[in-house]
């Protein structure tokens, strides 16, 4: 599983099979019950691969499947590694709440500065946004790189389902 780069928080791939999307999503509902090790639960064409609560900690990924069908004998499988959709909305909660405080401050500096009045205290503010903005970043990159073992874990799990060897 090689990435295009280390930016990337959440690493996404995709590649064909050639099986029927049927069969690869029975593939997964027969893992769920042959194994304990991964909760593996199934929405449609969707395959949600996790660790037991006993196993989770704050950075603990998931495995998000997509498998399309693409004709009768062949099927495209989408990927998702990310965080629990908890801390994932946590984090978006987080930029949204910095990004807002940028921009509200942004406008209160820029109406200052028209007024000629003393903007000091809102360029500080917006720079401490930057600052906490980048700190949010760092911290999901800590969390990904601490997550990293687990994410193997799962794409190992996975390849082991569809008999991949990469």
């Amino acid at each position: 599983m090689a990435l295009p780069n280390d930016i990337v928080l959440r690493p996404r791939f995709k590649f064909e099979l050639p099986r029927s999307n049927e069969a690869v999503l029975k593939d997964f509902e027969e893992a769920k019950t042959a194994q304990s090790d991964f909760i593996v639960s199934r929405i449609d064409d969707h395959v949600f691969i996790k660790f037991p609560k006993a196993k989770q900690h704050f950075w603990s990924p998931q495995l998000h499947l997509e498998i399309n069908e693409v004709t009768k004998e062949s099927c495209m499988l989408h990927g998702l590694f990310g965080p629990n959709p908890t801390v994932w909305t946590l984090f978006m909660f987080l930029h949204f709440i910095v990004a807002l405080v940028f921009v509200a401050f942004g406008i209160w500096a820029y109406s200052n500065w028209s007024l000629k009045q003393s903007y000091a205290v809102q360029l500080s503010v917006m720079f401490l946004m930057v600052v906490i903005w980048i700190a949010l970043y760092f911290a999901g990159s800590i969390g990904k790189a601490s997550s990293k073992k687990d994410m193997l874990e799962l794409n190992d799990f996975m390849n082991g389902v569809l008999d991949r060897k990469d």
